[in-house]
């Protein structure tokens, strides 16, 4: 198989790379230059923000059997490059978002689920789930809805995370001492790693498939307790999980997905729209999803490797609690 990933030296992208070198394809990846490209694949280089800034791939003589995609930008950028690809490739698979969805979304939503309206595959940036949805219907609209496929992904942790979710948790367990861990601990998580993301993609050209896809874990796969736990195994760090009541951390004015990251509390819209999807389609099409503890351990390993500091995309917003705000709520649960 011959493979295009725009995009494909951080986060997803790499894992795709990667995972497409592992399968023996022959892979081609698409960047701006600011980050090393993975062994084993051929470059090229442009800025699709640029004007003329796809003149590489469009001098390029390459055809491939499937283009993956993991803008979340402008949509036009999409547009541009799947108009340029729709006669030199046979498929094109969008890394996309179930943020797409309108709000709220309810538990259990398939992938009929209502979606974002005011999208447009010509806008430039508006925001994130209008932007993602534009780039949607940019591919649709280039390959048509036979040719393409919409990975609506939920949360994304492991290796090259570059958001800061996980990457948080581990240097806090890290850390030590007495940990704000939100409860309840049985609540129920959904998440993919993006190593298993990357994998679902590849056998989903090698499928033939198309239309949209919801990309996380089963409902159940696990919860808050297995997920911290594991980072305090991984890290072997002295910390101590006190868990807190859900009414407790709200009160005390702390932010969940943000300040807590990957924790919303239970029974809200947000817990329902982010940890309660219908992933049963990519299920019955190859989603195999990793234990919690792989995941967890594989990105503390990498990110040991760094000295601690991960990467961080400019365009996300800074994750994580104050360590004061922690303090005095492990001090003081009724504040």
């Amino acid at each position: 198989m011959r493979l295009l990933l725009l995009g494909g030296t951080e986060f997803v992208g790499r894992a795709v790379a990667e995972a497409a070198v592992g399968r023996g394809w022959e892979v081609t990846v698409f960047h701006r230059g600011r980050h090393e490209a993975p062994q084993g694949v051929r470059t090229l280089l442009g800025d699709r923000t640029a004007l003329g800034g796809l003149a590489a791939l469009d001098e390029d003589p390459g055809e491939w059997d499937v283009v993956v995609d993991t803008w979340s930008a402008a949509p036009r950028a999409v547009r541009d490059s799947a108009r340029l690809l729709r006669g030199r490739a046979g498929r094109y698979v969008y890394v996309s978002s179930c943020s797409v969805y309108e709000w709220p979304r309810p538990a259990g939503h398939t992938e009929e689920a209502p979606v974002v309206e005011g999208a447009s595959p010509d806008a430039d940036v508006t925001d994130y789930a209008r932007d993602k949805r534009g780039g949607e219907l940019a591919a649709v609209d280039a390959f048509g809805a036979d040719r393409s496929v919409l990975v609506r992904a939920g949360l994304i942790l492991g290796p090259y995370e570059n958001v800061g979710r996980l990457p948080w948790w581990l240097n806090r367990m890290a850390r030590g001492g007495p940990v704000l861990a939100p409860g309840p601990r049985e609540l129920p998580l959904q998440y993919v790693d993006a190593r298993d993301l990357a994998e679902w993609v590849l056998g989903a050209a090698e499928q033939a498939l198309s239309g949209p896809y919801n990309l996380i874990s089963p409902q159940g796969h696990t919860t808050t307790g297995e997920l911290l736990e594991a980072c305090v195994r991984a890290t072997g760090g002295p910390a101590e999980l006190r868990w807190t009541a859900p009414e407790v951390i709200l009160a005390a004015g702390i932010e969940p997905w943000t300040q807590l990251p990957v924790w919303v509390p239970p029974g809200s819209d947000l817990h329902d729209a982010l940890h309660s999807a219908d992933v049963s389609r990519a299920a019955a099409t190859g989603l195999r999803c990793r234990p919690v503890a792989e995941t967890v351990t594989d990105t503390w390993a990498w990110l040991s490797a760094l000295g601690g500091t991960a990467p961080q995309r400019p365009d996300r917003t800074a994750k994580g609690l104050d360590p004061e705000v922690e303090a005095k709520v492990l001090a003081d649960p009724g504040v």
